[in-house]
This record gives structure tokens, sequence and C-alpha cells, in this order.
């Protein structure tokens, strides 16, 4: 969380801070060097949306890999890795639109398959146009002609991607697709790229038009919240209490969520972007299969994210995994809120020896809100906004350099670094570098010891707040060098 070296970075300041700031850096000698912090934002309007349906396995997800030019859908070689509906941006010569992946659609299914059924269900009603994956190879099946019954019955555009055509013998396979009653059916090849230029321009003619792309339009929009946990601790039940709606898959197997899962919600008259998770099973390296990438799109997920709420299961004793997810927000350089999850569930027993794991296993993050609540009932769900606004002001406090310098200035003289081998190095001034979270750069006249900079950073807490967010601390060390005659 602190780090020092010879070399930290000093980001944006205002102007007259900026100049108060150099003045101090020439008069203790430095030689500094500005580094200016890019900030570059395009403004966006509502983009037409793209559902990718079709029965499982028939190669949907590795379609959306191919249309968005990146692996971020997750993908595995058997049914049934995709189970919410998961949108992503995409570009098509200069025309943006978002695109929905969407789980397997199967009739007459019961339990987490007739869930996933629905949110596939769910996409169509959303969408703009629908692209129907069919797996060339296999042929019209019973599902596809009744997926063909639902399209028809939503009545939206539907452009019929024959998939696994790796060559032109394929073709003669796609081309008996017609009988589906969708009209020209595009031979593709989603794992080779086969066919998707002239896919993508039928889709083009069934979207209707996006808006323009702007730059350097205003800073802003939905605050983005990622909700992170172990698996099953109930972050798709949070997810799905907050929207009032049943927005994603929820099941008591563990490990439903694979894909990130975005949603636009409104809770206290203002509208968040939350970002439901896989949950963090294991170490990355450790993981196998669809669950190593969902670890790395939960990963990406957070770095995306402005504020980490991290779901803990108040029911169960706390595991090495809920201290490893939290040190991952706090890396991250998250803000962080931290929610005890089934608070519903716990007797007093249990309740005292949370507060004990708490005081011992969670002393890393004693400075982030924490929120009771129970997804399941909805309690103190009210309590979740006003901790997310606390951990954002707190992300994003700046402190004036004049401030800061004063209150450094009293607490090296009453708090001196230890002399060590005869030398007392003294903290000559210091910067706010930056903000989201709070970076600070210490000047000294010497090595401050790791200890000597967690009290300091526990007196910055003390004096300024900073309450939800991690602080970082740099020193630069005055180099040793001749004066210039």
């Amino acid at each position: 969380m602190d780090q020092q070296d010879e070399h930290g970075d000093i980001g944006a300041l205002g102007d007259a801070e900026y100049a108060e700031f150099m003045e101090l850096a020439a008069e203790e000698g430095f030689d500094l060097e500005e580094v200016a912090d890019d900030l570059a934002a395009a403004g966006h309007g509502p983009l037409p949306v793209l559902a990718v349906v079709g029965r499982p396995n028939v190669g949907k997800s590795t379609l959306v890999n191919r249309i968005i030019g990146r692996r971020e859908a997750v993908v595995e070689d058997r049914p049934g890795v995709t189970r919410d509906r998961v949108s992503y941006e995409a570009n098509w010569n200069g025309r943006r639109f978002k695109i929905v992946d969407t789980g397997g659609w199967e009739q007459d299914v019961l339990g987490i398959d007739a869930s996933v059924a629905a949110q596939a269900e769910f996409a169509i009603e959303a969408a703009d146009a629908v692209v129907f994956v069919v797996d060339a190879t296999v042929g019209a099946t019973d599902t596809d002609e009744a997926v063909v019954k639902l399209l028809r019955r939503a009545g939206k555009p539907v452009v019929l991607a024959a998939n696994k055509v790796d060559g032109p013998s394929g073709e003669a396979d796609a081309a008996t697709l017609w009988n589906l009653g969708l009209g020209e059916p595009f031979p593709v090849s989603s794992l080779h790229g086969r066919g998707t230029g002239d896919l993508l321009d039928a889709i083009m003619e069934a979207l209707p038009e996006a808006p323009e792309m702007t730059f350097g339009g205003t800073v802003g929009g939905p605050r983005r919240i990622a909700l992170i946990g172990r698996p099953n601790v109930g972050k798709s039940s949070l997810l799905n209490k907050v929207a009032n709606e049943d927005r994603v898959v929820v099941n008591e197997l563990a490990g439903t969520t694979r894909d990130p899962v975005d949603e636009l919600i409104e809770l206290g008259g203002v509208t968040w972007k939350f970002i439901d998770t896989a949950g963090i099973r294991r170490r990355v390296h450790l993981a196998e299969g669809a669950d190593y990438y969902a670890s790395l799109r939960t990963a990406a997920a957070l770095e995306k994210a402005e504020v980490a709420v991290i779901l803990i299961d108040a029911s169960e004793t706390l595991a090495e995994q809920d201290t490893r997810i939290i040190s991952m927000a706090v890396e991250a350089g998250r803000a962080v809120v931290v929610a005890y999850n089934k608070w519903d569930m716990l007797d007093e027993e249990r309740r005292y020896y949370l507060e004990r794991e708490i005081e011992r296993e969670l002393v890393q993050v004693q400075w982030a809100p924490r929120v009771n609540v129970s997804a399941r009932t909805g309690r103190h769900m009210e309590k979740l906004v006003p901790a997310i606004e606390t951990a954002l002001a707190g992300w994003e406090t700046r402190v004036p350099t004049g401030r800061l310098n004063a209150f450094l200035g009293e607490l090296v003289a009453a708090h001196p670094h230890p002399i060590r081998g005869g030398k007392q190095p003294r903290i000559l001034f210091g910067t706010q570098a930056g903000t989201r979270p709070p970076r600070f750069v210490l000047f000294a006249s010497g090595f401050l010891e790791a200890g000597y900079r967690r009290f300091i950073e526990r007196r910055l807490r003390e004096e300024f707040g900073f309450e939800g967010t991690p602080i970082q601390v740099s020193v630069r060390v005055r180099e040793k060098r001749g004066r210039k005659k």
C-alpha cells in the first residue's frame, strides 16, 4: 500500500499548488520532472443493442469475442458456460453498438437451465436486432425450431448465422438452413473469423443508426461498482435485490456467474452501474478452464470499477479467500465497502465470534465503511448507497499543499523519526500527487522506515478522513550531489 523510491510521480496539481510545490522543491535542491496526468473522455449516447441467441454450445460466446475483437466472453468447449446475459461495446466500420451474449436457450427445462433460458428471452425483448446462431454441422434441431417461434413472436429483425463453417464444403450445410424461414443464412466460422465481415454488414443493416462518436465530452456517467467476493456469498442475489428484478441467474450451486454482468440501477435517486462478477475460488494460476478466465474477467471488472463492494458471508467463518479478495481491491486502488451478507441468519453467538474475526483478520481495511445486509430479505439495503458515497468521497479527497505541509511540520516536530546509525532523516515537505486513490509523495533527507511511514498514513487518516479508500505513500530521498559552480 505504501512504497518508497527515488522516483515518485507527481500528478496534476492546481496552478497555485504547483507553483508552491516547485518553490519548495527548488529550496531543498531537488531535481524534479513534471508528469501530467492524461485525461480523455468521450460522451456516449444510447447505443443500439444486438442480442446473440441460440441453443447451448453453438459458439455464441466465440462469435461475440470475434466481433468485439478480444477474448472477453468466457469460452469453454462444453455447453452451459455462459449463464447470464452479458453486454459489451463493439464497433464495425465506425458504427458503434452494444452486443449482448446470452446463455443457451432450451425448451422444457427446469432449475438453473430455466433461469438461463429466461435471461436469453429478456435479452431478445430488450434488443433492437438479434443474431440467431445455429450449428451448421448439426443442422436445424427441434430446439432451433422453437427458438425461431420465439423470435417471430418478438418481432425483432433477425440475422441468421450458420456457425462452424470452416471451408467451402460446409457452405452446403449452411444453405439447408434456408428452411428455417429467417432469410439468408450467413456461413461463418466464429473460431477462425471466416465470413464474419459479411455477417456484420448484414447486422449493420438490421440495427438502427448509432449516435455519432464524440470526443472531449463531459467526464462523468454512472459511478461504477464491482460486486466481488468468493462463490455463493450472494453477489447475484444482492444485485437482483437492488435492481428489484431477476437480473442475473441465482442458484444454490456455487459459481453460477461466469462473466461480469453490468446493470444500470437507480438507488437513492442516483443511477449506478453495478458489475456482478464471478466468485473468486482460488489463486488464478491454480484455476482451470472457465474458472480461470472468469477470474481474469473479475480482475478486469475490478480495474474498471471505482468502488469495490466486497461481500462476505457473515454466517460462515472468515476465509483466507476473503482476505485475498480484499487485498485485490486495495492493490487495485479502488474505494472499498465491506458488506456482510446473510445477516438475518446470525444468532448472538455467531455475531460475537464474527466481531472477533473482523478485529483479527480484517485489520488491513479498518478504514472501510461496513454494512450488515441480507440480500434475501432486503434488510439494511438502504445503507448501501450512503456507504458507497462515503467511500467515493474519501477516494476523491484532495488536501491542499499548504495544509498538508503544515500538518507534516507539526507531526515531525512532535514525533520525529528515530535516530538510526547516528542519523535522523527528516520529512522536508510533501504534496498530494493525485486522487482516486489519494497518492502522496514525501520528500525526505534520508530513508524512512516502513513503521514510520505506516504511522504517517495512520495520522493522515486521523487528520483528513479518507474513509473507504486506500492511501498510497511514496518517498523521494534527496540525492547527495555537489553544488554547481
